[in-house]
């Protein structure tokens, strides 16, 4: 790694740095594959504020879609679920086209701002679906159905949700 993204990352992940968005932008402003792989070892570091600044650089370069999938990881992992709404929002920066299943999981199971931007992300991105895309996303509906308290008020706004999502899907791939 050269010493220029040595000294950015390191710039970046400085705690006394008031301002460590800058070097993260200068990050994504480099953009090369080099800064891309630096960056998604620290997304993966266990410091919850290093890896918003990572995740934050990354959706700012523009052939970040390899960083797509580990983004994903570091947001589904369970100990990141009440702490992960600044990763999601984060994804603004990414194609989501073929992302459905992971947005739902998000709308699904994350915390109230994590499921509050992929209910965003549903309503506004354009998926591309097909019925192994429908069957995944209705086994983790399945899921969330079956460990969620269902008498709960979130229970019924993503029941309502999720049952018309998945009715419209089920509509259009039998238009096809």
């Amino acid at each position: 790694m050269t010493s220029t993204i040595q000294d950015l990352i390191q710039k970046m992940c400085n705690k006394e740095e008031g301002e460590a968005y800058l070097f993260a932008d200068k990050l994504a402003a480099l953009g090369t594959e080099e800064v891309l792989l630096a960056l998604l070892e620290v997304l993966k570091s266990e410091d919850m504020d290093e890896a918003y600044l990572a995740a934050r650089a990354l959706s700012k370069m523009e052939n970040n879609q390899m960083a797509l999938k580990p983004l994903f990881e570091v947001i589904h992992d369970k100990k990141n679920q009440n702490r992960n709404g600044g990763l999601v929002q984060m994804l603004e920066g990414f194609d989501l086209t073929e992302s459905f299943v992971d947005i739902l999981r998000i709308y699904l199971f994350g915390n109230f701002k994590a499921s509050l931007l992929a209910k965003d992300y549903l309503d506004s991105v354009e998926f591309e679906i097909t019925p192994r895309v429908l069957k995944k996303a209705e086994k983790h509906w399945n899921h969330f159905k079956n460990n969620v308290n269902p008498n709960s008020d979130d229970f019924e706004i993503k029941k309502a949700e999720v049952e018309q999502i998945l009715n419209e899907i089920k509509e259009l791939l039998n238009e096809e």
